[in-house]
Protein backbone atom coordinates (compact mmCIF):
# COMPACT_ATOMS: atom_id res chain seq x y z
CA UNK A 1 0.00 0.00 0.00
CA UNK A 2 3.01 2.33 0.18
CA UNK A 3 2.95 5.18 -2.29
CA UNK A 4 6.42 4.36 -3.59
CA UNK A 5 8.14 0.98 -3.72
CA UNK A 6 10.61 0.57 -0.90
CA UNK A 7 9.36 3.54 1.09
CA UNK A 8 8.01 3.20 4.62
CA UNK A 9 4.88 5.15 5.53
CA UNK A 10 4.60 5.98 9.24
CA UNK A 11 2.10 8.84 9.24
CA UNK A 12 -1.21 6.97 9.48
CA UNK A 13 -2.52 9.59 11.95
CA UNK A 14 -2.44 12.07 9.05
CA UNK A 15 -4.18 9.83 6.53
CA UNK A 16 -4.35 6.21 5.43
CA UNK A 17 -4.27 4.52 2.01
CA UNK A 18 -7.77 3.54 0.83
CA UNK A 19 -8.55 -0.15 1.31
CA UNK A 20 -9.34 -1.89 -2.02
CA UNK A 21 -12.56 -3.22 -0.46
CA UNK A 22 -13.60 0.38 0.26
CA UNK A 23 -12.90 1.49 -3.31
CA UNK A 24 -14.91 -1.46 -4.63
CA UNK A 25 -17.88 -0.50 -2.43
CA UNK A 26 -17.76 3.09 -3.71
CA UNK A 27 -17.53 2.34 -7.43
CA UNK A 28 -21.24 1.64 -8.09
CA UNK A 29 -22.14 5.14 -6.83
CA UNK A 30 -19.56 6.69 -9.14
CA UNK A 31 -20.59 4.71 -12.21
CA UNK A 32 -24.12 3.27 -12.43
CA UNK A 33 -25.93 4.39 -9.24
CA UNK A 34 -25.05 8.05 -9.64
CA UNK A 35 -28.53 9.49 -9.12
CA UNK A 36 -29.49 12.20 -6.64
CA UNK A 37 -30.78 10.31 -3.58
CA UNK A 38 -33.40 13.01 -2.89
CA UNK A 39 -35.26 12.36 -6.15
CA UNK A 40 -38.03 9.77 -6.60
CA UNK A 41 -37.29 7.96 -9.88
CA UNK A 42 -35.50 4.62 -10.16
CA UNK A 43 -31.98 5.96 -10.70
CA UNK A 44 -32.29 8.12 -7.62
CA UNK A 45 -33.75 5.36 -5.48
CA UNK A 46 -30.75 3.13 -6.14
CA UNK A 47 -28.53 5.86 -4.72
CA UNK A 48 -30.95 6.33 -1.81
CA UNK A 49 -30.72 2.62 -0.94
CA UNK A 50 -26.93 2.90 -0.87
CA UNK A 51 -27.06 5.96 1.37
CA UNK A 52 -29.55 4.33 3.73
CA UNK A 53 -27.45 1.16 3.93
CA UNK A 54 -24.35 3.21 4.73
CA UNK A 55 -26.20 5.07 7.48
CA UNK A 56 -27.41 1.79 9.01
CA UNK A 57 -23.88 0.38 9.00
CA UNK A 58 -22.35 3.42 10.69
CA UNK A 59 -25.17 3.45 13.25
CA UNK A 60 -24.68 -0.24 14.01
CA UNK A 61 -20.95 0.18 14.68
CA UNK A 62 -21.67 3.16 16.96
CA UNK A 63 -24.65 1.43 18.66
CA UNK A 64 -26.81 4.34 17.58
CA UNK A 65 -30.02 4.83 15.64
CA UNK A 66 -29.66 5.45 11.88
CA UNK A 67 -31.48 8.77 12.20
CA UNK A 68 -28.79 9.92 14.65
CA UNK A 69 -26.05 9.78 11.97
CA UNK A 70 -25.28 12.93 9.98
CA UNK A 71 -22.87 12.53 7.07
CA UNK A 72 -20.36 15.39 6.72
CA UNK A 73 -17.38 16.35 4.58
CA UNK A 74 -14.94 15.03 7.19
CA UNK A 75 -13.82 15.26 10.78
CA UNK A 76 -13.33 19.02 10.78
CA UNK A 77 -16.88 19.67 9.66
CA UNK A 78 -18.22 17.08 12.11
CA UNK A 79 -16.40 18.84 14.99
CA UNK A 80 -17.52 22.29 13.84
CA UNK A 81 -21.10 21.12 13.35
CA UNK A 82 -21.23 19.47 16.76
CA UNK A 83 -19.87 22.43 18.69
CA UNK A 84 -21.48 25.31 16.86
CA UNK A 85 -24.77 23.46 16.31
CA UNK A 86 -25.21 22.67 19.99
CA UNK A 87 -23.78 25.97 21.27
CA UNK A 88 -26.17 28.11 19.21
CA UNK A 89 -29.18 25.98 20.15
CA UNK A 90 -28.25 26.00 23.84
CA UNK A 91 -27.72 29.77 23.91
CA UNK A 92 -31.44 30.17 23.26
CA UNK A 93 -31.88 28.36 26.61
CA UNK A 94 -29.53 30.70 28.46
CA UNK A 95 -26.47 28.49 28.13
CA UNK A 96 -23.44 30.18 26.59
CA UNK A 97 -20.48 28.41 28.20
CA UNK A 98 -18.31 25.75 26.51
CA UNK A 99 -15.70 23.58 28.22
CA UNK A 100 -12.90 21.86 26.31
CA UNK A 101 -9.26 20.92 26.89
CA UNK A 102 -6.00 22.60 26.00
CA UNK A 103 -4.90 19.74 23.70
CA UNK A 104 -7.84 19.40 21.32
CA UNK A 105 -7.44 19.33 17.55
CA UNK A 106 -7.61 22.77 15.97
CA UNK A 107 -10.98 21.80 14.45
CA UNK A 108 -12.30 22.11 18.01
CA UNK A 109 -10.08 24.86 19.40
CA UNK A 110 -10.54 27.24 16.48
CA UNK A 111 -14.33 26.97 16.39
CA UNK A 112 -14.31 27.68 20.13
CA UNK A 113 -12.16 30.76 19.42
CA UNK A 114 -14.74 31.92 16.87
CA UNK A 115 -17.59 31.37 19.32
CA UNK A 116 -15.70 33.37 21.94
CA UNK A 117 -15.73 36.32 19.53
CA UNK A 118 -19.50 35.86 19.39
CA UNK A 119 -19.90 36.18 23.15
CA UNK A 120 -19.53 32.59 24.36
CA UNK A 121 -17.41 31.84 27.42
CA UNK A 122 -14.77 29.17 26.75
CA UNK A 123 -13.00 27.23 29.50
CA UNK A 124 -9.87 25.26 28.58
CA UNK A 125 -9.33 22.52 31.14
CA UNK A 126 -5.63 21.79 31.82
CA UNK A 127 -3.94 18.45 31.21
CA UNK A 128 -1.14 16.69 33.06
CA UNK A 129 2.30 15.79 31.74
CA UNK A 130 0.91 12.75 29.91
CA UNK A 131 -1.94 14.63 28.27
CA UNK A 132 -4.81 13.50 30.51
CA UNK A 133 -7.54 16.03 31.23
CA UNK A 134 -8.05 17.03 34.85
CA UNK A 135 -11.53 15.65 35.50
CA UNK A 136 -11.95 17.50 38.80
CA UNK A 137 -11.13 20.80 37.09
CA UNK A 138 -13.61 19.94 34.38
CA UNK A 139 -16.34 19.11 36.87
CA UNK A 140 -15.67 22.30 38.82
CA UNK A 141 -15.86 24.39 35.65
CA UNK A 142 -19.48 23.38 34.95
CA UNK A 143 -22.02 26.00 35.93
CA UNK A 144 -25.68 26.75 35.24
CA UNK A 145 -24.80 28.29 31.88
CA UNK A 146 -22.66 25.45 30.52
CA UNK A 147 -23.93 24.25 27.15
CA UNK A 148 -21.33 21.74 25.99
CA UNK A 149 -18.23 19.82 27.04
CA UNK A 150 -15.94 18.68 24.21
CA UNK A 151 -13.05 16.31 25.00
CA UNK A 152 -11.20 14.31 22.35
CA UNK A 153 -11.20 10.51 22.71
CA UNK A 154 -7.56 10.06 21.67
CA UNK A 155 -4.97 12.72 20.95
CA UNK A 156 -3.70 12.97 17.38
CA UNK A 157 -0.17 14.01 18.38
CA UNK A 158 0.79 11.94 21.43
CA UNK A 159 -1.83 9.16 21.36
CA UNK A 160 -3.14 9.63 24.90
CA UNK A 161 -6.60 8.03 25.30
CA UNK A 162 -8.94 9.99 27.56
CA UNK A 163 -11.35 8.17 29.94
CA UNK A 164 -14.33 9.48 27.99
CA UNK A 165 -16.94 7.37 29.76
CA UNK A 166 -15.70 8.64 33.14
CA UNK A 167 -15.68 12.23 31.87
CA UNK A 168 -19.21 11.91 30.47
CA UNK A 169 -20.46 10.48 33.78
CA UNK A 170 -18.87 13.34 35.70
CA UNK A 171 -20.54 15.90 33.43
CA UNK A 172 -23.98 14.29 33.56
CA UNK A 173 -23.84 13.88 37.35
CA UNK A 174 -23.15 17.60 37.63
CA UNK A 175 -25.79 18.67 35.07
CA UNK A 176 -27.65 16.28 32.76
CA UNK A 177 -28.56 19.16 30.41
CA UNK A 178 -24.90 19.68 29.40
CA UNK A 179 -24.16 17.98 26.06
CA UNK A 180 -20.96 15.89 25.78
CA UNK A 181 -19.04 15.75 22.50
CA UNK A 182 -15.96 13.68 21.70
CA UNK A 183 -13.71 14.03 18.67
CA UNK A 184 -13.13 10.35 17.88
CA UNK A 185 -11.33 10.91 14.57
CA UNK A 186 -8.10 9.24 15.79
CA UNK A 187 -9.91 6.69 17.97
CA UNK A 188 -11.99 5.18 15.17
CA UNK A 189 -10.65 1.79 14.16
CA UNK A 190 -8.50 1.55 17.28
CA UNK A 191 -10.96 1.90 20.18
CA UNK A 192 -14.59 0.92 20.83
CA UNK A 193 -17.08 3.52 19.54
CA UNK A 194 -20.23 2.41 21.37
CA UNK A 195 -21.87 5.76 22.15
CA UNK A 196 -24.03 4.26 24.89
CA UNK A 197 -21.03 2.79 26.70
CA UNK A 198 -19.12 6.05 26.25
CA UNK A 199 -22.11 8.09 27.41
CA UNK A 200 -21.58 10.83 24.82
CA UNK A 201 -24.22 12.89 23.02
CA UNK A 202 -22.10 13.71 19.97
CA UNK A 203 -19.16 11.91 18.32
CA UNK A 204 -17.11 12.82 15.24
CA UNK A 205 -15.30 10.49 12.82
CA UNK A 206 -13.54 10.79 9.46
CA UNK A 207 -13.23 8.11 6.78
CA UNK A 208 -9.68 8.81 5.61
CA UNK A 209 -8.21 7.91 9.02
CA UNK A 210 -9.58 4.35 8.71
CA UNK A 211 -8.56 3.44 5.14
CA UNK A 212 -11.56 5.20 3.62
CA UNK A 213 -11.85 8.14 1.22
CA UNK A 214 -10.98 11.73 2.00
CA UNK A 215 -13.78 14.29 2.07
CA UNK A 216 -16.35 12.34 4.09
CA UNK A 217 -17.06 11.92 7.78
CA UNK A 218 -19.95 11.52 10.15
CA UNK A 219 -21.38 13.09 13.27
CA UNK A 220 -23.36 11.05 15.76
CA UNK A 221 -26.02 13.35 17.20
CA UNK A 222 -28.18 11.98 20.01
CA UNK A 223 -31.82 12.59 19.23
CA UNK A 224 -32.72 14.70 22.27
CA UNK A 225 -29.76 17.09 22.06
CA UNK A 226 -30.60 20.73 21.21
CA UNK A 227 -29.13 21.44 17.79
CA UNK A 228 -29.16 24.21 15.19
CA UNK A 229 -28.17 23.39 11.57
CA UNK A 230 -25.18 25.25 10.19
CA UNK A 231 -25.63 24.55 6.46
CA UNK A 232 -29.11 25.41 5.27
CA UNK A 233 -30.85 24.87 1.96
CA UNK A 234 -32.49 21.54 1.23
CA UNK A 235 -33.89 19.10 3.76
CA UNK A 236 -31.11 16.52 3.49
CA UNK A 237 -29.81 14.73 6.60
CA UNK A 238 -33.15 15.35 8.34
CA UNK A 239 -32.71 19.12 8.01
CA UNK A 240 -29.43 19.02 9.95
CA UNK A 241 -27.04 19.48 6.99
CA UNK A 242 -28.30 20.70 3.65
CA UNK A 243 -26.68 19.66 0.38
CA UNK A 244 -26.83 16.66 -1.95
CA UNK A 245 -25.26 13.75 -0.12
CA UNK A 246 -21.91 12.25 -1.10
CA UNK A 247 -23.30 8.75 -1.59
CA UNK A 248 -20.05 7.17 -2.77
CA UNK A 249 -18.21 8.72 0.17
CA UNK A 250 -20.83 7.55 2.65
CA UNK A 251 -20.63 4.02 1.24
CA UNK A 252 -16.84 4.13 1.55
CA UNK A 253 -16.99 5.39 5.12
CA UNK A 254 -19.45 2.68 6.11
CA UNK A 255 -17.36 -0.16 4.66
CA UNK A 256 -14.14 1.25 6.12
CA UNK A 257 -15.74 1.56 9.56
CA UNK A 258 -17.18 -1.95 9.43
CA UNK A 259 -13.82 -3.43 8.38
CA UNK A 260 -12.02 -1.45 11.08
CA UNK A 261 -14.46 -2.72 13.71
CA UNK A 262 -14.34 -6.34 12.57
CA UNK A 263 -10.54 -6.42 12.32
CA UNK A 264 -9.73 -4.18 15.29
CA UNK A 265 -8.49 -6.81 17.72
CA UNK A 266 -6.07 -8.51 15.33
CA UNK A 267 -4.90 -5.19 13.88
CA UNK A 268 -4.25 -3.73 17.33
CA UNK A 269 -2.20 -6.77 18.36
CA UNK A 270 0.04 -6.28 15.35
CA UNK A 271 0.36 -2.53 15.88
CA UNK A 272 1.01 -2.69 19.62
CA UNK A 273 3.99 -5.02 19.23
CA UNK A 274 5.60 -2.69 16.68
CA UNK A 275 4.68 0.45 18.64
CA UNK A 276 6.22 -0.93 21.81
CA UNK A 277 9.44 -1.78 19.98
CA UNK A 278 9.71 1.87 18.90
CA UNK A 279 8.82 3.21 22.35
CA UNK A 280 11.41 0.96 24.00
CA UNK A 281 14.27 1.35 21.55
CA UNK A 282 14.28 4.95 20.33
CA UNK A 283 15.01 6.50 23.77
CA UNK A 284 17.67 3.83 24.31
CA UNK A 285 19.39 4.43 20.97
CA UNK A 286 19.03 8.22 20.67
CA UNK A 287 20.49 10.29 23.51
CA UNK A 288 18.40 13.21 24.74
CA UNK A 289 15.04 11.64 23.87
CA UNK A 290 11.81 11.58 25.88
CA UNK A 291 8.59 9.70 25.12
CA UNK A 292 5.57 12.02 24.99
CA UNK A 293 2.04 10.96 25.92
CA UNK A 294 0.71 8.27 28.23
CA UNK A 295 3.31 6.13 29.98
CA UNK A 296 0.73 3.39 30.60
CA UNK A 297 0.60 1.90 27.12
CA UNK A 298 -2.91 0.56 27.66
CA UNK A 299 -4.00 4.22 27.74
CA UNK A 300 -2.30 5.11 24.48
CA UNK A 301 -3.37 4.52 20.88
CA UNK A 302 -2.04 1.15 19.69
CA UNK A 303 -0.29 2.67 16.68
CA UNK A 304 1.19 5.85 18.21
CA UNK A 305 4.84 6.26 19.20
CA UNK A 306 5.71 9.91 19.89
CA UNK A 307 8.95 11.45 21.09
CA UNK A 308 10.76 14.72 21.65
CA UNK A 309 14.47 15.26 21.09
CA UNK A 310 16.52 17.72 23.15
CA UNK A 311 17.87 20.82 21.36
CA UNK A 312 16.70 19.66 17.94
CA UNK A 313 14.34 20.79 15.20
CA UNK A 314 11.82 18.04 14.46
CA UNK A 315 11.48 19.18 10.86
CA UNK A 316 15.16 18.49 10.24
CA UNK A 317 14.66 14.92 11.47
CA UNK A 318 11.69 14.49 9.13
CA UNK A 319 13.75 15.64 6.14
CA UNK A 320 16.56 13.22 7.01
CA UNK A 321 14.11 10.34 7.36
CA UNK A 322 12.41 11.27 4.09
CA UNK A 323 15.75 11.12 2.29
CA UNK A 324 16.06 7.56 3.62
CA UNK A 325 12.60 6.59 2.38
CA UNK A 326 10.70 7.00 5.65
CA UNK A 327 7.59 9.22 5.86
CA UNK A 328 6.86 10.51 9.37
CA UNK A 329 5.44 13.58 11.09
CA UNK A 330 6.49 16.03 13.77
CA UNK A 331 2.97 16.01 15.20
CA UNK A 332 3.61 19.71 15.59
CA UNK A 333 2.45 22.94 14.02
CA UNK A 334 5.99 24.29 13.86
CA UNK A 335 7.78 24.30 10.53
CA UNK A 336 10.50 26.84 11.24
CA UNK A 337 12.28 28.06 14.34
CA UNK A 338 10.20 31.24 14.32
CA UNK A 339 6.84 29.49 14.63
CA UNK A 340 5.18 28.34 17.82
CA UNK A 341 5.74 24.73 18.89
CA UNK A 342 2.90 22.25 19.31
CA UNK A 343 0.13 23.52 21.57
CA UNK A 344 -0.26 19.94 22.82
CA UNK A 345 3.33 19.67 24.05
CA UNK A 346 3.18 23.15 25.58
CA UNK A 347 -0.03 22.27 27.46
CA UNK A 348 1.59 19.06 28.72
CA UNK A 349 4.50 21.03 30.16
CA UNK A 350 7.19 19.47 27.98
CA UNK A 351 10.49 21.22 28.85
CA UNK A 352 11.47 24.10 26.58
CA UNK A 353 14.59 22.39 25.27
CA UNK A 354 12.47 19.52 23.88
CA UNK A 355 9.53 21.49 22.49
CA UNK A 356 10.72 21.86 18.89
CA UNK A 357 12.11 18.35 18.52
CA UNK A 358 8.89 16.35 18.29
CA UNK A 359 8.55 13.17 16.21
CA UNK A 360 5.33 11.20 15.70
CA UNK A 361 5.48 7.71 14.23
CA UNK A 362 2.02 6.26 13.57
CA UNK A 363 1.83 2.71 12.28
CA UNK A 364 -0.74 1.11 10.01
CA UNK A 365 -1.92 -2.22 8.62
CA UNK A 366 0.69 -2.09 5.86
CA UNK A 367 3.66 -1.81 8.23
CA UNK A 368 5.87 -4.74 9.22
CA UNK A 369 8.45 -5.43 11.94
CA UNK A 370 11.10 -5.04 9.26
CA UNK A 371 9.94 -1.45 8.70
CA UNK A 372 10.38 -0.78 12.42
CA UNK A 373 13.91 -2.15 12.36
CA UNK A 374 14.77 0.07 9.39
CA UNK A 375 13.56 3.11 11.32
CA UNK A 376 15.54 2.09 14.39
CA UNK A 377 18.63 1.75 12.23
CA UNK A 378 18.15 5.08 10.44
CA UNK A 379 16.99 7.40 13.21
CA UNK A 380 20.08 7.51 15.49
CA UNK A 381 22.35 8.43 12.59
CA UNK A 382 19.87 11.03 11.35
CA UNK A 383 19.71 12.73 14.75
CA UNK A 384 23.48 12.56 15.21
CA UNK A 385 24.02 14.11 11.78
CA UNK A 386 21.70 17.03 12.55
CA UNK A 387 23.26 17.64 15.95
CA UNK A 388 26.74 17.64 14.44
CA UNK A 389 25.69 20.29 11.93
CA UNK A 390 23.88 22.46 14.47
CA UNK A 391 25.31 21.85 17.94
CA UNK A 392 23.21 23.06 20.84
CA UNK A 393 24.00 26.64 21.73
Amino acid sequence: MNAHDGRIYLDHAATTPPDPRVIEAMLPYLTTAWGNPSSIYAEAQEARRGLDAARRTVAAVLNAKPNEIVFTSGGTEADNLAIRGVAEAQRARGRDHIITTAIEHHAVLHVCDELAKDGFRITHVPVDGEGFADIESLRAAIDDHTALVSVMYANNEVGTVQPIAEIARAVKERDAAVAVHTDAVQAAGALPLDVEALGVDLLSIAAHKIYGPKGVGALYLRGRVPFRPQTVGGSQERNRRAGTENVAGAAGLAVALRIAQDEMVQTNELLVSMRDRLLDEIPRRVPGTIVTGARDRRRRLPNNASFAFKHLEGEAVLLQLDLQGIAASSGSACTTASLEPSHVLVAMGVPEEYLRGSLRLTLGRDNTPEHVERVLAALPDAVARIRSLAPAG
